[in-house]
């Protein structure tokens, strides 16, 4: 019945087909000859094998429908050998209905049938039938195990793979040849199973096929994927001649031994490169926040004549994402538009994602339109910048119209849409548990990214127990979920429990170090994250990253330590991060300048070949506080003409520095460009700037008139501000005035009541001084005690007012008491009016522990967490004349260099 049903078909007559061989002709007019009374012109052989080239060489479906109809009609039907082309033929165009039906009416299919069919049903996907097929086989040559492993193999059905392989060597081990073992090898690598590989590396010894060419190139792939990237390297290394597999796997292989710039290295010494080799070089700089040298790259690439494809481009355009550089996004953009017809989806979404973390959503929302088709990764994306720049409202109107348009969102579409709710708001409360109704109800709640996401969403909204709630029911955890906890109990303010989460994980990787150090850095506990870090170095399989670094020298600027910080820049060194990394070398800056180091962050800053918005800040800011106003302005001036736009913190910093050196003309010219030209809103900060910057210059009522006209309401910092100008001044009437203004915001800060408090003992107010300090006390405001500290021998040294609890305080004591004694012969008096001695502030402790424990040569460093007081700034400018030392104190506002009795503030402080 099946043959008949063949026989049927209605096929239009041979002249009205287009069939394009002439062989076909010859073909079929040999089998009309056959049934013919007069003699055959060729054997039946040659009317075989002409009839399966025609076949072979068929162009559509309906060629091969309408060939496979003749030979039902000429009686060539039952040919076995045409019968497996026809089958080949109808896989490999897809018609497996057709070759199921022509395996259905064999009789007897041989070996090579059941391979074809094996092979068919496994690429198309029906395993199952595939497998069927495989197990009724009477006899199975290497083949049929080939096929079936392929089959799976190429539907992501590692772990089935490996079975069959097994079932082979178990049942058909002399059947198994190179192609069997390079199949199981990719699939070992797929599982990035490290015992697997190792014993198939062993197989591979043991059948002799471990010199074979294809081997070596499945060994060094398989090893890379299962981090044993050493055993890949020595494989690559006894290869006398590698081909460009070879050379590209390496690339990655030593990225992962030994960094990028070793990779660079292998890249670089390449024979010969294609595509792929530029496409993993530029990847591993995106990846790796290499975001410069990503450019730079598909620059290179493009000059060397290679054409951009949709990896390069998506590569890009992430980096151009990753460090806010749209011109280059923009560049790349039109680059796309030049010379691809049409923008797929993946470079489409890149292009979103682009322009929506650059902050241009509109943009982005254009771009999204423009694109003839959306999947779920371009929806994701638009999201994803709504909800990262927290338009809360917006991304929950995208989500709704992808849902309404029948585009099912997945685990990272919701994850993106929860984050949204990352604001802590009580809308963003009330919108993060409905989103967690709706994983519930799709079934999304148990997918570890949404609890990651959800969990992190009540850690910002503060609701921490529900997030260890979450954590608890969660069935699988990944680094994120572990992650996610540290660093919601770190904001929470208990960093002893995101010690207990980060000390429970059983494997850790460097985001997890990095959270743990961040956890310490935000409750002020930078000594413990410095600690901590020498014991990530002794880890085997952990590497600190850029990230790493950068948390760790902001934790040495933070603490003052110089010498720690030294030795972390060593580190990056080392590993290259500290030239090839901008983000880290301004890390550098900032650490040298905030260790009183001015000079060597100036020639970190001049190293730097590609500085960003970041590199230009923390310059300027490193100029502000060390008194350079000058040096500052200059800064600024040749940022704004090597065409970068100066932001919120470029004229907080500029401004600042003004302050510190009395340039007045310049900070109110800058103060009022900053909106005219630039449209940046003056905040807090840059109306306390601008406060200050007139108080300590005398010009009170100027100051007072910023303040009375600001468009927002003054925080405690500004009216500080007003208020110290008046100490300074010793201005009672404003200084009331200023804080009055303070007493009401209920600030707790006691440094403005001690500054009131100061004023009036310096203007002979003893009343209205003890006064000041009577309210303190009634409202229950203490002194925040003076600290200063000192690095000594790689050890931080405390010290606190009249604290006598250092193991070398009577050393210290006796020190300073000479010290007092010799500069009195200057015409030293203290002449403060505070009722308490300044005689053993902090930083005059700190200065006599340095002066002993320090050589002759090296300057003294201090760090303060108050204002140095007006005695200390005495005793230490008279105390660096008399011990010829250089003495550098960092207070909680400046830098003061002491040397040969003079300061650079120049008394402007």
């Amino acid at each position: 019945m099946i043959r008949l049903s063949w026989a049927r078909r209605k096929f239009l007559p041979l002249s009205q087909v287009f069939v394009p061989f002439s062989h076909f002709h010859e073909a079929i007019a040999g089998a009309a000859a056959e049934v013919s009374p007069c003699p055959a012109k060729k054997s039946y052989l040659d009317l075989t094998l002409d009839l399966s080239d025609a076949i072979k060489f068929s162009s559509t479906i309906s060629e091969s429908q309408t060939i496979h109809a003749r030979l039902i009609s000429t009686g060539f039907s039952s040919s076995l050998f045409l019968q497996n082309t026809l089958l080949h033929s109808y896989f490999s165009f897809g018609a497996v209905g057709d070759a199921r039906r022509l395996f259905d009416t064999i009789s007897s299919p041989n070996t090579i049938t059941c391979n074809i069919v094996v092979t068919g049903l496994s690429k198309s996907g029906n395993l199952e039938d595939a497998r069927q097929v495989f197990d009724e086989m009477p006899v199975r040559d290497t083949a049929s195990w080939n096929s079936l492993m392929s089959g799976y193999y190429s539907q992501g059905k590692f772990e089935e793979t490996i079975e069959i392989f097994s079932s082979m060597i178990c049942n058909a081990l002399e059947k198994l040849d190179i192609f069997s073992l390079t199949v199981s090898m990719k699939a070992a690598g797929a599982l990035q199973c490290y015992e697997l590989s190792l014993r198939l590396h062993v197989l591979a010894k043991k059948l002799g096929f471990e010199n074979a060419s294809q081997v070596k190139r499945s060994l060094i792939d398989m090893n890379i994927k299962c981090g044993a990237a050493d055993i890949a390297a020595k494989i690559f290394k006894h290869i006398q001649s590698p081909d460009l597999f070879c050379w590209n796997s390496m690339i990655l292989c030593y990225m992962k031994l030994y960094g990028v710039e070793h990779a660079l290295k292998v890249f670089n010494n390449m024979p010969e490169r294609d595509i792929i080799s530029w496409n993993t070089v530029i990847s591993i700089l995106s990846q790796q926040g290499h975001y410069w040298e990503t450019i730079s790259m598909i620059i290179n690439m493009q000059v060397e004549g290679y054409r951009l494809s949709s990896i390069t481009y998506t590569c890009g355009l992430t980096a151009c994402a990753n460090f806010r550089h749209l011109d280059w996004g923009k560049h790349l953009h039109a680059v796309i538009l030049k010379s691809e017809a049409i923008i797929d989806v993946f470079i489409g979404s890149a292009l979103v994602d682009m322009y929506a973390k650059c902050g241009h959503l509109d943009a982005a929302k254009r771009t999204f339109d423009s694109l003839s088709t959306h999947n779920i990764v371009s929806w994701t994306s638009l999201i994803g910048g709504y909800a990262q720049f927290g338009k809360v409202e917006e991304a929950g109107e995208l989500f709704n119209k992808m849902r309404r348009e029948r585009i099912s969102f997945d685990k990272f579409t919701l994850s993106t849409i929860i984050s949204a709710c990352y604001n802590g708001t009580d809308s963003d409360v009330h919108f993060g548990c409905q989103l967690h109704c709706l994983c519930f109800k799709t079934g999304f709640s148990p997918s570890t990214p949404v609890s990651n996401a959800l969990l992190t969403m009540y850690a910002k909204c503060e609701r921490i127990e529900s997030s260890e709630s979450i954590f608890k029911s969660m069935a699988s955890r990944d680094v994120v979920s572990w992650t996610s906890m540290i660093t919601g109990y770190a904001q929470f303010g208990n960093v002893g429990k995101a010690r207990e989460f980060f000390d429970s994980m059983s494997t850790r990787n460097v985001i997890t170090w990095n959270a743990i150090f961040g956890a310490y850095m935000l409750n002020e506990q930078e000594e413990e994250a410095l600690k901590l870090f020498v014991v990530m170095l002794r880890e085997d399989d952990v590497r600190p990253d850029w990230v790493t670094f950068v948390k760790l020298l902001s934790a040495a600027a933070d603490m003052g330590a110089l010498k720690i910080g030294t030795q972390v820049i060593a580190h990056t060194m080392k590993l290259g991060f500290n030239n090839s990394n901008t983000s880290v070398a301004n890390g550098i800056i900032t650490m040298y300048s905030k260790s009183g180091k001015i000079v060597e962050a100036q020639q970190v800053f001049d190293s730097i070949m590609n500085k960003d918005l970041i590199s230009w800040n923390a310059m300027i800011t490193a100029y502000a506080q060390h008194g350079l106003g000058r040096e500052a302005v200059k800064a600024f001036e040749k940022m704004l003409l090597e065409s970068f736009q100066p932001d919120y913190i470029s004229y907080v910093a500029v401004l600042s520095a003004c302050s510190h050196s009395g340039l007045v003309s310049q900070g109110k010219s800058y103060f009022n460009q900053m909106t005219r030209i630039h449209g940046i809103v003056p905040g807090t900060e840059h109306f306390a700037c601008m406060v200050d910057l007139l108080g300590r210059a005398g010009f009170l009522q100027q100051a007072k008139e910023v303040i009375v006209n600001m468009p927002i309401e003054p925080t405690a910092e500004v009216w500080g501000a007003m208020l110290g100008a008046c100490k300074l001044h010793n201005n009672t009437e404003l200084a009331d005035f200023a804080a009055k203004h303070i007493f009401q915001l209920d600030s707790k800060d006691s440094g403005s009541y001690i500054l009131l408090a100061k004023l009036y003992a310096d203007v002979g107010n003893f009343k209205n001084s003890a006064g000041v300090r009577r309210l303190m006390k009634e409202k229950g405001i203490r002194k925040k005690p003076g600290c200063s500290w000192i690095e000594v021998d790689n050890r931080i040294h405390a010290f606190i007012a009249e604290d006598l609890n250092h193991p070398q305080i009577n050393d210290v004591l006796i020190v300073l008491g000479n010290l007092f004694e010799r500069i009195k012969a200057f015409g030293y008096v203290n002449q403060d009016s505070c009722a308490r001695s300044t005689r053993h502030h902090s930083e005059k402790l700190a200065m006599a522990f340095g002066l002993m424990n320090l050589p002759p040569w090296m300057p003294v460093h201090i760090m303060k967490n108050l204002r140095i007081c007006s005695d200390c700034h005495s005793v230490i400018k008279l105390v660096s004349l008399i011990c010829k030392r250089e003495i550098v104190v960092r207070d909680a506002i400046r830098f003061h260099h002491f040397k040969d009795g003079s300061c650079s503030c120049c008394e402007y402080w």
